[in-house]
């Protein structure tokens, strides 16, 4: 059984002074950060800045190099294999490409969970996984294969899937990807909408400017390896820092360069090509 926080607190999640490595590479470094119940919080940056690498350490499946992740204010450093998984069942998932089921149908896909982790009535089940397909617009669309749907509805069974337990905390992992401009904005909506609806706190990682800045409640941009700004959406877009109007504008030039950095590993590593030559 889970012990009580040691450090109580109003955020579901925070991040205080976190560094995170892959062996000796050091992907992020000195990052701080808070996610309140009921908000929407955009961790935004570019392709390889880390936002997955962040996902990955507030679910418990990265351990921070140093400093401390708390989730529901447990330090998940201290937390014992039986209270992870404790934990992960007050959260959501979105995957990035949806990871579902292609074998079950949509009715299956979300009723998935309930079936691995209570103890419902057949009744209870339907009406659970139908209330939440209804949410995203999809209650018809039950009976259907999921080779039957379209990637912006697949995209739209994922969500209710993430929700179908009623989670105190979802993390959504790039879920605007692929999508065409109305499965787009209708997807934005429903994480603002089913957010307000459970009360929950939403975690959006992505890089798509626009969608995140109408729903967030406060944005997290990382890049470099470190957290590069933070506030509100309007506090961000009036910024005169370089790399972040570098980043909303989506400018070829500025502090991010086009050409990826020479290193003295890409240096090792010519020289030995060349003296093979």
């Amino acid at each position: 059984m889970l012990a009580p926080p040691l450090h109580p607190s109003d955020a579901v999640l925070r991040l205080d002074d976190v560094t995170l490595t892959y062996g000796k590479f050091t992907v992020l470094r000195n990052i701080s950060l808070e996610v309140l119940p009921g908000q929407v919080v955009a961790i935004m940056g570019g392709s390889g800045s880390g936002k997955t690498t962040l996902l990955r350490a507030a679910t418990g499946q990265l351990s921070a190099a140093s400093g401390l992740v708390e989730v529901f204010g447990h330090d998940m450093a201290h937390t014992s294999t039986y209270d992870l998984q404790s934990l992960r069942k007050r959260m959501g998932v979105l995957f990035q490409q949806g990871a579902l089921f292609t074998d079950l149908t949509v009715f299956e896909n979300v009723a998935f969970p309930l079936r691995e982790h209570l103890q419902l009535t057949p009744a209870k089940l339907l009406e659970r996984v139908l209330d939440k397909l209804n949410a995203v617009g999809l209650r018809a669309a039950a009976h259907l294969a999921v080779s039957q749907i379209s990637g912006g509805m697949a995209r739209r069974v994922a969500l209710a899937r993430a929700v179908v337990m009623e989670p105190e905390l979802v993390f959504f992992d790039e879920p605007f990807a692929g999508l065409d401009p109305i499965s787009l904005g209708i997807t934005a909506r429903l994480i603002r909408s089913l957010s307000d609806r459970l009360g929950c706190a939403s975690v959006v990682i992505t890089h798509d400017v626009a969608e995140s800045f109408a729903i967030a409640d406060q944005v997290y941009l990382v890049g470099q390896g470190e957290l590069k700004a933070h506030g509100s959406p309007a506090t961000l877009g009036t910024s005169t820092d370089p790399y972040v109007q570098q980043f909303l504008q989506g400018q070829a030039d500025g502090p991010v360069p086009f050409d990826y950095p020479a290193t003295p590993a890409f240096q090792a590593w010519l020289t030995l090509q060349r003296e093979r030559i």
